[in-house]
């Protein structure tokens, strides 16, 4: 586990959760398996970053757009995960996408912004991001390359945040009846 600046682990002094982490859109529950449709699970493990122990308060907020970043499902945002080590944040959550597969355009993909609290501005910033095309969605591991912000949902200008082999790693469960 980690603290946050109060001390505590992600709570304030009453032993409530950080003012800053009130707002965030909770993980919702899974779809229900309907007749020739795929639920997708992705489990979020851990991102690589050269400077992830000293993150506060990280989470990913997990979204799917269309190619011209129309939201096409609820934003959900990960708990803060309790491990971390220098090189990286391990979430080990699960994230239920809340439309069927068949259901979503080709061009739209899935978004992964990691975020974290900075003290000294009392905001929480993103850090980097990633995506995952429709193209790319298949059951077992998958590893994905991070960006640098801002986080550009229409795909169009794109830059590695290091050039450091980091990831993003998931495993994806697709689920069908």
């Amino acid at each position: 586990m980690f603290s946050n600046p109060t001390g505590g682990y992600n709570t304030d002094s009453s032993g409530s959760e950080s003012p800053h982490l009130r707002d965030r859109r909770r993980l919702r529950p899974r779809l229900p398996i309907a007749d020739d449709m795929t639920v997708l699970t992705i489990r979020i493990e851990r991102i690589g970053l050269k400077d992830a122990s000293q993150c506060i308060d990280p989470y990913i907020s997990v979204s799917v757009k269309d190619a011209q970043a129309v939201d096409l499902t609820p934003s959900q945002d990960t708990d803060v995960p309790t491990t971390k080590d220098n090189q990286y944040v391990i979430f080990n959550t699960n994230v239920e996408i809340q439309q069927y597969l068949e259901k979503l355009p080709r061009t739209a993909a899935v978004f992964f912004e990691f975020k974290h609290y900075k003290p000294k501005k009392k905001l929480t910033s993103t850090k980097c991001f990633a995506f995952m095309e429709m193209d790319e969605i298949k059951q077992g591991p998958a590893c994905l390359e991070i960006y640098r912000k801002p986080t550009d949902f229409k795909r169009k200008r794109l830059g590695l945040l290091t050039t450091k082999p980091l990831y993003l790693y998931l495993n994806l469960i697709l689920h069908r009846n």
